[in-house]
């Protein structure tokens, strides 16, 4: 049975409907023939210049990725763009791409769900509820509120993060041995989480990309802050929603190669 860049768009969208994208989002099929048949996929967090060449030399003719390639609509496509350089290569090449952003972190069972379960936190609510109508239920929506039932101090808590997500380095904010018994957990970036996070009166935030002002304010709230960082906590979830679509693949009888990148890399270095 052969696999077609279509059906690919019909599982995904089926899994993480398109309504449920945020409103300055883009995603779906970014670059692309619907009829074209998939030799093998490859998972990646962006679709860069060292991706599209590590699906050239692996042989794989679809890139499913978790940022948009086209987040904003391009005046021009041409070389004399990074955008324009990799919308060329992919058509030469026969390379289709589609993207699931924020409609895979907002799903029942998406980005948010598997990052707050990496923690071993399987109890949780939605913090921002979706709106979009059949899909209100309480389910869907970004960020995650866990209460846990044994309190965690802080220090801990860091020790969890970092193992779990497979984190060289984090960064956090409180005291050592803070109980941590009410916690948000927003994989990617979660700044605009900060203001609902002390109304739902919560001990920690876990998420990425913040910056000093924000959590200075949040120190002297007395607020604790676990930032792992933007790449960390949105490829370690979408590495293992790869595998969960190699499931479904094979649940229907398709038996393409899933592969995780090798060149999807956090683009800041640590020393």
């Amino acid at each position: 049975m052969f696999l077609k860049v279509r059906t690919i768009e019909q599982i995904m969208e089926h899994y993480a409907p398109v309504i449920l994208k945020e409103d300055y989002d883009n995603v779906g099929l970014m670059v692309g023939d619907k009829d074209a048949e998939v030799t093998k996929i490859l998972i990646a967090l962006d679709c860069t210049m060292d991706v599209i060449c590590e699906a050239k030399r692996k042989g794989c003719n679809l890139i499913l990725t978790h940022h948009p390639l086209l987040f904003i609509k391009p005046k021009t496509i041409t070389r004399d763009t990074l955008v324009g350089k990799k919308i060329i290569e992919l058509i030469k090449n026969d390379i289709n791409v589609y993207s699931s952003h924020t409609n895979l972190d907002s799903v029942e069972g998406g980005l948010n769900d598997i990052a707050t379960e990496i923690l071993g936190f399987t109890e949780h609510k939605v913090i921002e509820p979706s709106r979009v109508l059949g899909y209100n239920s309480g389910y869907n929506g970004l960020g995650r509120l866990v209460t846990s039932k044994d309190p965690i101090a802080l220090v801990d808590l860091c020790e969890k993060v970092k193992k779990f997500f497979n984190a060289e380095h984090i960064r956090y904010v409180g005291e050592d041995n803070k109980l941590i018994k009410t916690i948000a957990v927003i994989n990617g970036s979660g700044e605009d989480f900060f203001q609902i996070s002390r109304t739902l009166q919560v001990d920690c935030i876990i998420t990425g990309d913040t910056k000093y002002h924000g959590v200075s304010d949040l120190r002297e709230e007395g607020i604790a802050l676990i930032d792992a960082g933007h790449f960390i906590t949105e490829w370690t979830p979408f590495r293992i929603f790869g595998k969960k679509l190699e499931k479904q693949l094979r649940d229907k009888g398709y038996h393409n190669d899933v592969l995780i990148s090798e060149y999807t890399k956090d683009v800041y270095k640590f020393k």
